[in-house]
Order: C-alpha cells, then structure tokens, then sequence
C-alpha cells in the first residue's frame, strides 16, 4: 500500500501514456478520460491544484489516418502529431467540461524550457492556470520537434513539469501495476528510497507501436523528479478510480520518496532542464573538495576539456572515470579553458585581466548530480 493523503500536497502533476489513455493506441477511451477528469475535479474541491501531462497525440493522428505501424520519418510523425493533438484537446475539453472545470493546453519543447527567460515565462503562465483553477493539459510540440529540441518522452516532460511548478508527488498512470522487480522476484516493489543501479536493472522498456519508453524512461523521470524534492508514484492507470485510493491512502504501485535535500529553482535548472554543451574531467582531490567542502571549481583541479562550449554556457563536471558527478555554468570558453587546464589562480590571471572571476565554475553556479 501507498501511504499518500490529500492533505499532505498542495500540488501534483498527473502523467498518462498512451496505451492508459487509449483503446489500442489510436482510439481515445473517452469513458477513462471522463472518469479521470471526474477525479481531477474531485481533488480540486479538496484544494488540489492539478496538472496533467498527456501522451497520445501521435497515436490518435495515426488512427485517423488509419496507420497500423508508427511511422519513421520525421514528417510523418509530425503530421499525426498536428492531426491528433486538436482530437486529445477535444476529448479532454468534453470530459471536463461535464464537470464545470476547464482546462487548457500547453505545448513544450525542450528549448522552451533550456533558455532562462522561456524558462520563467513558461512556469509564470502555469501559475496563473492554476491560479484561475484551470488544469493545464501539457505535451510535448511535436508539430514542430525535432531530434535537437525533443524531451525525448513525456516521462521525461512529466518529470520536468513537477520540477518547474514545484510540485509535492507526479503521478504516472500506466499499464502496469508500479515497478516488477523483472530480474528478480517478479513481484511488485512498493517503496524505493533511493534509485540505484539495482532499482533501474528492474526496469524494462516499452514495445508497443505507438508508446515510447517504458519502465526505464519512468525510473529516470523519477530520478529528475525526485532530485527536485517531489515525491513519485507509479500505479496502475486501469484502475477507474485510481486517484481517489491515492488520495486515501489506499493505492497499490510505487513510491519513490523525494530526496530529503531540496535544490532552489535555479539550481533545478542547471541540473535538470539543460543540455550540456561540453565536459570537463577533474582529478580526485578537486572531486572530494566540489562533494565535501562545497568549493568552487579551480583550473587547477581540471585534468581534461571535451565540447566547443562559450563562458557562460552548462557544462557536465567529470570524475577521473568519466562519470559526471556535477552541472554549472562556465565561466570560460572551451579554447580559453585549454590554454589553463592544472594551473593556479597567480598565474591565469595576467592571461585574462578581463575576467572578474578567475573560478572555472564558481560554486552559486554549480550543483551536484
């Protein structure tokens, strides 16, 4: 059992797939959308505040189309996108408006949310959404994403959206009961308090026509989501009344509990919302002086520079083994911090008297993974 009360959150965000929202992956199953938005509304009365994050649109365009296989170029995808999204908004409009609610639709892609002032103004207008007591019904653009500015999957957004809005649980509805321990018992595991390697080797990945992802991408999504102090639950989305035994403390699934260790809205966004642009590599002692004593990063800790990055843009901060084990904002070029790499402050200096701060990445700049 999932212990979770109402009372206990102040926000959620709400994940379907596809294959949840869906009658074969290309039919919308209108009575499940009804049921649900019955609930949404059920939890706003009790002082929710409630997002929904929702797969499906590729999926419907393809039934509208009459396409048996997920197709493979890049327009064909976007033209069932285009084609299904205005039918995902249609059937999410009728379910809650029987209910005297609203809702409203959010398109993202990932550059929406990398750049800082995109960044703000998207979680500004959620707030306001919500503020009015509309539920904001996000998914990715796929109209107009490509490979570069792409999540991904809407685990992922889900993921992201719980740590913009700064919610209290993420909610991800699936076809599967939670987390099946798959190279083990089988059974269902109901807490995970940290997310280890053995955690993640549970996990499998999706292998139907019109999903993408599976198990692995959730695990992941718990990773971003539960970093950003939000608690997450994976449960069986055929279930009619799933959100009301959540909200009762009665659901059976998964519980991934929230790191005890919040990062300020800044800090999420170096971890979380960026795509590094480079890597540098630092030896031991500057990786022990970066976990312990929360210093900032000096040249001379550096062993390695990789990436074409500009001062000013998010790098991935590496162990000797390659692993990144922090993100932050470089306050070199990646040609100027060649010329440096093992060297003290004295000396780099007079190489850069233009330069304010002499730090590789200063520590207000950088978070660790």
């Amino acid at each position: 059992m999932v212990t979770f009360l109402a009372s206990n959150a102040r926000r959620i965000v709400i994940k379907i797939g596809t294959n949840t929202l869906t009658q074969g992956g290309r039919v919308v199953n209108q009575d499940w959308v009804e049921r649900l938005c019955c609930q949404v509304a059920e939890l706003q009365k009790r002082g929710l505040e409630v997002i929904l994050v929702s797969s499906g649109a590729i999926g419907l365009g393809m039934g509208r189309l009459g396409l048996e296989r997920r197709p493979r170029g890049l327009n064909k995808l976007q033209a069932c996108a285009a084609i299904g999204q205005s039918i995902l908004m249609e059937c999410w409009a009728r379910g809650f408006g029987q209910y005297d609610a609203t809702c409203a639709q959010v398109l993202l892609t990932h550059e929406d949310l990398k750049h800082r002032e995109r960044h703000v103004a998207v979680r500004e207008t959620l707030e306001q959404l919500l503020r009015y007591g509309v539920v904001p019904v996000i998914n990715e653009n796929d109209t107009v994403s490509t490979d570069e500015i792409k999540f991904g999957d809407n685990d992922l957004l889900s993921a992201l959206t719980a740590s913009l809005t700064n919610a209290d649980l993420l909610v991800i509805l699936t076809t599967a009961p939670g987390l099946l321990d798959l190279k083990g018992s089988g059974q269902l595991v109901p807490v995970v308090e940290t997310i280890t390697p053995e955690i993640e080797a549970m996990a499998g990945g999706s292998v139907t026509q019109t999903s993408v992802g599976g198990m692995i991408s959730k695990i992941q999504a718990a990773k971003v989501a539960t970093g950003s102090g939000c608690g997450v639950y994976i449960g069986d989305g055929t279930d009619p009344v799933i959100l009301m035994h959540l909200a009762n403390g009665r659901a059976v699934g998964t519980f991934f509990l929230p790191n005890s260790l919040e990062l300020d809205a800044r800090h999420r966004w170096m971890a979380f919302f960026q795509r590094p642009t480079g890597r540098i590599v630092i030896d031991p002692g500057a990786v022990t002086a970066l976990r312990e004593q929360g210093v900032s990063l000096l040249a001379k800790g550096v062993t390695s520079v990789d990436g074409a990055f500009l001062e000013g843009e998010v790098i991935d901060i590496c162990n000797p083994e390659g692993v990144p084990i922090a993100r932050g904002q470089s306050n070199y070029a990646a040609h100027e911090l060649a010329s440096i790499v093992g060297k003290r402050s004295e000396v780099i200096q007079p190489l850069f008297p233009q330069k304010q701060r002499y730090e590789v990445v200063h520590r207000d700049h950088l978070v660790l993974l």
